[in-house]
């Protein structure tokens, strides 16, 4: 059993362990990417070498079979009680899973050449994510079977390979009430082989942690299983961000089938959420003085702990989580990883002031960690969504006593040694909460987490916050985190003795972009004809809060160390407030929508979390035909405490940041301004009261130009890439339109092609792959990926009535 001291839990410091897709002498990685033949349903014998494909789709790995749609409410219609959200009664749920077509049968076929001394090695056969219970044959052999579409695996097929052409096939099956969001379907991560000699390092073998960091040096410990018999050692040598030699080491010594070295770093730079300074290491081993095998590895060295009363240490400084949830969906890309669509989420994440991520509710892609490495996130690994107790009739609760311990290590061994991990998840809102098998199985887990890696903490997110007071479930986690019950924050900081409280998902507010409702009020589950929900910031479900409930605990109470807001961005399935109302196919929980275009809420957390830049955003819009004279509440999210607004150069009064109440302590709000067309502008002051910073917003006339606003303009010509163009509609003064619903058609040539378009509605039924979309609050997203030739590509945009809009991108290689 691990032990801490009550003040200081997990003093230690985390590394980043990689191994990259590369060909060296001594081991070769095969990302299988290309040629994989495709076909839904279930056809006999498709697992044999000799089986005809040959009218089967073509398709490259990542790849998700469902997100072409079309949307059909008859997909996946669940008559349920979604009972954490405490429905106590079925109710009809039409887009719970996105309305998608992932549920069935398919298969995956591809053939492949290996190295000609690839019989005489080791070849393991990697699966980063399969959606889902993947069946995997080689040779038409079955090499064997997982469950969770979430989980990575692996296979030693080396006794199934062949000398020239190999076949690979992957059976894939998703049921019906499997999932509460829509999990995607098929290969929708990397499959990969790798081919090194049999006296290797291990999959997944290597751990580095530092025991001793000071500002002169840091201790470096790696870890390194390996397969080898005797006469072996392992060199390590470690080098800067400017691949300068720091250090190295040669050790013989072994325990069992590890290594263990000892490597001193003179003057480290630290790795944090500002600064994520990495370093890279070689690790050799060598057999009777030849060389077997050789990873290269990315890592950074910090100092963490986590501290009664403040929580979360980083290098000596508190630091407290500004988080988001995120599913694994890309918005209209669906499930399949892209790591230029996962750097973008990231991008506008920073801007916003985010400093972590929480994987909800499940295991991150490889390509997200990287990218979390590299920019500065701090990250909360998840892994279940259930245990052994089902939320859907055909969850993971079917495979939790086989399967659940195999997941854990698997989560745990691949990515323990991420600087950007800095906690666990052993589960979210498990029915198990309630009763003695429940914490039986959640100690069951944090041990198996705790034997795995030693260095992290390990928290369940916790909404049954009474039952678990009541039965000890919350006390023996390492960190409790509370899902939403922000009233029962206090409670629970008495009953717990950790010392401190983590928000481990907040808020839940609901909001669609540029839509705003009148009267202007608080309210949960809040419904329209429209299927809509406010951009006022008001609107919430009845479990959950607005974003200023939570500020006030995270501020006034040093023991709350932090929040993951549900969620960063919208994502397919789970409608909620409308989730028995059609057509409504995506949520509305995100910060940002389903396109990545922010929401005014996006303005609201950046005026709180980014504390470099200065905020000052104006909502709502100002067209409003018919309201002439009508009560029309302005808003004002900004990090200055005070402004004044005018309408038409008329003051409607100067407000001030006060505690009257929540929204009045984080917003300048003028509640009873009347419309009138024109102009809306906010002069905000500095502390002095003089005016420091000022925005409008301009009634717009009839659409007539559109704008094309790309986020890169230079991409790589690798067939991956993305350039994602934001395109939105003005008048002819060039003022935005902001309530534009014009039908666009988009048109690629050149070195790139049309990828998806999305708006943002999480009504619409269009499909995201064709070249044709309606502008949703004035704006839409166009995505162009490369080919794998470098060049100019130009993205053409028309709409009827409007001027057409060019732009030309550039990719290279």
């Amino acid at each position: 059993m691990i032990k801490y001291h009550l003040n200081v839990l997990f003093a230690f410091v985390l590394l980043f362990c990689g191994v990259f897709s590369i060909h060296t002498q001594t081991r070769e990685v095969i990302t299988l990417k290309d040629d994989w033949k495709f076909q839904k349903g279930n056809p006999e014998n498709a697992f044999k070498v000799n089986f005809d494909d040959s009218k089967w789709e073509q398709v490259t790995v990542p790849h998700d079979w469902a997100i072409k749609g079309p949307f059909d409410k008859e997909i996946d219609i669940q008559r349920v009680a979604i009972e954490q959200n405490g429905e106590k009664l079925p109710t009809e749920k039409t887009g719970r899973t996105g309305a998608l077509p992932h549920i069935g049968t398919a298969w995956y076929r591809n053939t492949f050449t290996l190295p000609e001394n690839a019989k005489s090695k080791k070849v393991i056969l990697l699966f980063e994510g399969a959606m889902s219970e993947p069946q995997i044959y080689l040779n038409g052999k079955k090499v064997g079977e997982w469950a969770y579409g979430y989980s990575y695996f692996y296979f030693d097929v080396s006794e199934f390979i062949i000398e020239g052409e190999n076949t690979l096939a992957v059976k894939l099956s998703n049921e019906a009430y499997a999932s509460r969001w829509y999990p995607g379907a098929g290969l929708y991560r990397n499959v990969s082989l790798i081919i090194k000699n049999n006296e290797s390092i291990d999959q997944w073998g290597m751990f580095i942690t530092t025991p001793f960091v000071s500002e002169d040096n840091a201790k470096v410990n790696i870890k390194t299983k390996v397969s080898t018999g005797e006469n072996s050692h392992v060199v390590t040598t470690i080098f800067d961000a400017k691949e300068n030699k720091v250090s190295s080491n040669k050790t013989a010594t072994k325990f069992g089938n590890e290594f263990e070295q000892n490597i001193k770093v003179e003057n480290p730079n630290l790795w944090n959420t500002e600064m994520p300074y990495l370093y890279s290491a070689i690790t050799q081993l060598f057999v009777d003085n030849e060389l077997k095998d050789e990873v290269t590895t990315r890592f950074g060295i910090r100092d963490i702990k986590y501290e009664s009363g403040k929580g979360l240490v980083l290098n000596g400084e508190v630091t407290k989580f500004k988080g988001v949830c995120l599913h694994h969906d890309l918005g209209p890309l669906g499930t399949a990883v892209n790591k230029a669509a996962l750097k973008r989420q990231l991008t506008i994440l920073k801007d916003m002031g985010c400093n972590a991520i929480r994987s909800a509710h499940n295991m991150p892609s490889f390509e997200q960690l990287e990218l979390c490495d590299e920019m500065g996130f701090l990250f909360l690994a998840e892994s279940f969504d259930e245990w052994a107790k089902p939320k859907v009739e055909n969850g993971y609760n079917r495979f939790f006593e086989e399967y659940a311990e195999k997941d854990v290590v698997n989560l745990v061994q691949a990515t323990r040694n991420h600087p950007s991990i800095i906690m666990w998840s052993a589960g979210n809102e498990v029915p198990d909460q309630w009763g003695n098998d429940g914490v039986k199985r959640a100690k069951w887990l944090q041990d198996i987490f705790h034997r795995e890696d030693p260095t992290r903490p390990v928290t369940v997110g916790m909404d049954q916050v009474k039952a678990v007071m009541e039965s000890g479930f919350g006390a023996l986690l390492d960190i409790p985190g509370l899902n939403y019950r922000v009233h029962l924050y206090e409670e629970a900081y008495e009953n717990f003795p950790q010392g401190f409280i983590l928000g481990s998902e907040t808020a839940s507010t609901v909001s669609s972009r540029g839509i705003y409702k009148f009267p202007v009020v608080q309210e949960d589950m809040k419904k329209y004809d429209d299927l809509q929900c406010s951009s006022y910031d008001l609107e919430a479900c009845w479990w959950s809060n607005v974003p200023d409930e939570d500020f006030v605990l995270q501020d006034d109470k040093p023991w709350v160390i932090g929040e993951f807001v549900w969620t960063g961005f919208d994502y397919l399935g789970e409608p909620t407030p409308y989730d028995e109302a059609w057509p409504s196919r995506s949520s509305y929980f995100g910060i940002s929508d389903l396109a990545g275009l922010p929401k005014d809420r996006y303005y609201l957390y950046r005026s709180r979390w980014n504390t470099k830049d200065k905020t000052l955003h104006l909502l709502p819009h100002w067209n409003w035909e018919g309201r002439d004279g009508e009560t029309t509440p302005v808003f004002v999210y900004t990090n200055y405490d005070s402004a004044e607004l005018f309408v038409n150069g008329k003051s409607q009064g100067v407000q001030k940041k006060n505690s009257s109440t929540p929204q009045n302590r984080y917003r300048l709000m003028w509640m009873d301004v009347k419309y009138k067309p024109g102009t809306l502008k906010v002069v905000a002051f500095d502390e002095g009261g003089k005016p420091i910073a000022d925005k409008e917003i301009h009634t717009a006339g009839k659409p007539n130009e559109l704008i094309l606003e790309p986020d890169r303009e230079t991409i790589k010509a690798d067939g991956e890439d993305l350039s994602y163009v934001t395109v939105s509609v003005v008048d002819k003064n060039g003022i935005p339109c902001p309530t534009a619903t014009n039908q666009l058609n988009f048109e690629v040539k050149g070195k790139g092609i049309f990828k998806v378009a999305c708006n943002g509605d999480a009504t619409s039924l269009e499909m995201f792959h064709l070249p044709t979309m309606k502008l949703f609050s004035g704006k839409l997203v166009v995505t162009v990926q490369s080919l794998k030739e470098a060049g100019d590509i130009e993205l053409i945009v028309k709409g009827k009535g409007l001027k057409t809009a060019k732009i030309t991108l550039n990719s290279i290689n």
